[in-house]
């Protein structure tokens, strides 16, 4: 386990935090007037989602977490459960909590490689693609009107997704999403 000293203590590190890890979002490292410098951290927890606040001082370390990122397949997913199995293994199914997939689930598609993380041989996090290519199931007709400020629409997309997208959006158009902000990029 590598030991982080106050300032190596930056945003995508997993550290352990109260036997837990966390993965830090944000790190601010200044100095208040005449005092030592201190790193203000915002982190989130891997296995529960909340989310908390740290100050670490010069004196303070912390523990890297020993996390593992392991390559598996989405295969489907039933109500609040997502069915994965590791890379060319279907019978090895391993169901997986929606807290564990988040919000970027929504535009996963069957058969589709992702990486998770594993922590204490627990599947804690699915990490989607930043970029998604989709195909646009239903799109509602364009309207004529008043576009000076840009007109846009609600689209379905093949995974049941709805995005908000340019007017010019047809029917059967593949478009590039943002996972990570569940908003419309280009057309593919």
């Amino acid at each position: 386990m590598a030991v982080l000293a106050y300032n190596e203590i930056t945003a995508k590190k997993i550290i352990n935090y109260n036997d837990e890890p966390y993965e830090v979002l944000s790190s601010w490292v200044f100095r208040k007037q005449k005092r030592k410098p201190v790193n203000q951290v915002k982190m989130r927890s891997l296995k529960t989602g909340s989310m908390a606040e740290a100050t670490f001082h010069a004196s303070d370390k912390a523990e890297e977490a020993e996390v593992e990122t392991r390559p598996m397949t989405f295969i489907y997913h039933r109500g609040d459960e997502w069915i994965f199995c590791p890379v060319g293994k279907p019978g090895e199914r391993i169901p997986v909590p929606s807290s564990a997939v988040g919000e970027a689930g929504r535009f996963l598609k069957g058969s589709e490689q992702v990486d998770t993380v594993w922590f204490d041989e627990q599947l804690i996090q699915v990490r989607v693609p930043v970029k998604a290519e989709l195909k646009v199931v239903e799109a509602p007709p364009s309207t004529r009107g008043n576009t000076a400020q840009g007109g846009t629409k609600l689209v379905t997309l093949e995974t049941g997704a709805t995005v908000t997208t340019p007017l010019f959006i047809e029917t059967g158009d593949v478009i590039r999403i943002n996972t990570e902000t569940g908003t419309y990029v280009e057309r593919a």
